[in-house]
């Protein structure tokens, strides 16, 4: 482990496991391999999804829509979702099993009405940034390993960021569990790699 290394935890989140409103299958098993992680990991910064009531990615925010389907906002492409990790909520909450005590930074995302937010870096505008990437480099913190939920949404968009800054990024596979929308996950997976991201086992941390 070298100095500069930096556990990020996405979105381990109680609405993103069995019987939570965006349920990613099989997320709770990411738990005890985070946790595990986080033992062996001198920094890690934790992220949670905030959406405000009414957030434009809820389907219910979009007459006549359903969730999963995709509309075009003024950014882009959204895809939209059942009603999730509404702030001060319980589903909100990190997860009961998630045990990172020498977190040093959480960094809340999607808390903006207008525009969603999956990566940890930049919002889904493309323009309005986090400042987790100031954060890091103010630390002298230059590798980022990623785990949590989901892998082709909020966990890809964060490794893709990540090495677009500028770092030097690992995905922990084993560590992660993805939707799959239409394919979703294996998409992100090849733009991972495409892009640098080095996807990697638990084990070989």
């Amino acid at each position: 482990m070298r100095d500069d290394d930096v556990l990020l935890v996405v979105d381990v989140q109680r609405d993103f496991l069995p019987g939570g409103a965006l349920a990613v299958p099989d997320g709770d098993a990411v738990v005890a391999p985070i946790n595990a992680l986080a033992e062996r990991f001198g920094h890690v910064v934790l992220t949670q999804d905030w959406h405000p009531a009414g957030h434009v990615s809820f389907a219910s925010s979009h007459p006549g829509r359903a969730a999963f389907e995709t509309v075009q906002l003024g950014y882009g492409a959204q895809v939209l979702w059942p009603e999730h990790c509404v702030q001060d909520t319980a589903g909100a909450a990190l997860a009961e099993g998630l045990c990172v005590p020498r977190a040093e930074m959480l960094i809340r995302k999607g808390f903006y009405q207008g525009v969603d937010s999956y990566s940890a870096f930049v919002e889904a505008d493309r323009t309005t940034k986090t400042g987790l990437a100031g954060y890091l480099r103010e630390r002298g913190l230059g590798r980022i390993t990623v785990v949590g939920l989901a892998t082709d949404f909020c966990v890809a968009w964060t490794a893709l960021d990540a090495k677009a800054a500028g770092f030097e990024v690992f995905v922990v596979e084993d560590a992660c569990r993805g939707i799959d929308v239409d394919g979703s996950l294996a998409r992100a997976w090849a733009d991972m790699a495409a892009a640098g991201v080095v996807r990697i086992a638990a084990q070989r941390i």
